[in-house]
């Protein structure tokens, strides 16, 4: 009997380029991008700055080292700076915004909403007290869409009071956005909009958008100048960066096709809920669900043929733009059909 291919749900990562991308990298003009500054290159980072609205742009290979090349740039070793609990930064770079970066991370609960601190809060933490031997806080990390708490969004105006609560105290705010795409879509507005008073914002084109590697780091031109050194450190450098610019141009071009993964979302969300299981209502293209065991649930899960992930004591389920809606109804029809599942997994019907 044959084995179905299983539906891989892990990430927004696993996306491949397709034949019109991979047709762009194949004829893209490129040039030595540490010496000269490679053609594409050029033109993807002008993009990029356009729909985020800010000055300048820098490719990097990962949204990682985006992060990091910010924080690098802002603190001085041994600030403080603040991140909403659960954030990327705090928890999946591996400890390099203290070990490289140099920062001490003060995590912010979630008092405003999912991956969300209110404006309070940020003053509250944000302490004036500057004795010599005192933590000084001068930053601010936000992130939208919050990956931990389930692909949440900071609607605008949540955001705007949040940099204001920033520059109220003397902080530098950072946006990871690595989902900002997603954000922006699920909020009907345009990228720009979601930056208004960050110093700095990092945005992802290879999770949802399906480009194979790469994402932006954007600012003023001067700060981008500065992050163009620390990527050289840090092993960044390019020389034919063309091809991978290539797949983040057309990668820009495809925000609008988010929706798609977001409509996607919602009706594995709903399907999950109705067979009983406790799922968190997505707002984008992140789908939590909390089950007794993570680590049975997801065994099982791979041996009806669906690939997820844990996330903060929950089973992570993301929609892409490799995955149908027939996919989709698949996925609910193995788990629906299925009989040898874990304890607490409520059957069908």
């Amino acid at each position: 009997m044959t084995k179905t291919a299983s539906t891989d749900l892990r990430s927004d990562t696993v996306t491949r380029p397709d034949k019109k991308m991979a047709a762009a990298m194949a004829e893209a003009e490129v040039g030595d991008d540490v010496l000269d500054h490679d053609p594409t290159m050029r033109a993807l980072e002008e993009k990029a700055a356009q729909l985020l609205g800010t000055a300048a742009a820098l490719w990097v290979p990962s949204g990682t080292m985006g992060n990091l090349i910010a924080l690098s740039i802002h603190l001085r070793r041994g600030d403080r700076f603040l991140a909403p609990r659960g954030a990327h930064v705090l928890h999946h770079e591996l400890g390099s915004a203290a070990w490289l970066a140099g920062g001490m991370p003060e995590p912010l609960d979630w008092n405003a909403g999912p991956g969300r601190p209110t404006a309070d809060a940020v003053r509250a933490h944000a302490s004036g007290d500057r004795r010599y031997d005192a933590l000084h806080t001068t930053l601010l990390c936000l992130e939208n869409t919050h990956n931990a708490a389930g692909g949440a969004v900071i609607p605008p105006h949540e955001h705007a009071q949040l940099a204001a609560a920033a520059r109220d105290r003397g902080l530098r705010v950072h946006l990871d956005g690595a989902r900002i795409w997603n954000a922006a879509t699920a909020l009907e507005l345009p990228p720009a909009a979601l930056t208004v008073g960050v110093d700095t914002v990092q945005a992802c084109l290879s999770k949802g958008l399906g480009a194979p590697v790469g994402s932006v780091v954007a600012g003023t031109s001067d700060f981008v100048a500065e992050a163009r050194r620390m990527r050289k450190m840090l092993g960044g450098g390019v020389r034919q960066g063309g091809v991978l610019a290539a797949a983040g141009l057309v990668a820009l071009d495809r925000v609008p096709a988010l929706a798609t993964d977001h409509r996607h979302a919602k009706l594995l969300a709903d399907g999950l809920t109705e067979l009983g299981w406790d799922i968190t209502e997505p707002q984008t293209n992140i789908v939590l669900a909390a089950v007794p065991d993570v680590r049975l649930t997801l065994d099982w899960l791979q041996e009806i043929g669906v690939l997820a992930v844990p996330m903060d004591g929950n089973v992570r389920f993301v929609t892409h733009r490799d995955v149908t809606e027939r996919d989709i109804k698949g996925v609910l029809r193995r788990i629906s059909h299925s009989t040898d599942r874990p304890a607490g997994i409520p059957q069908a019907g």
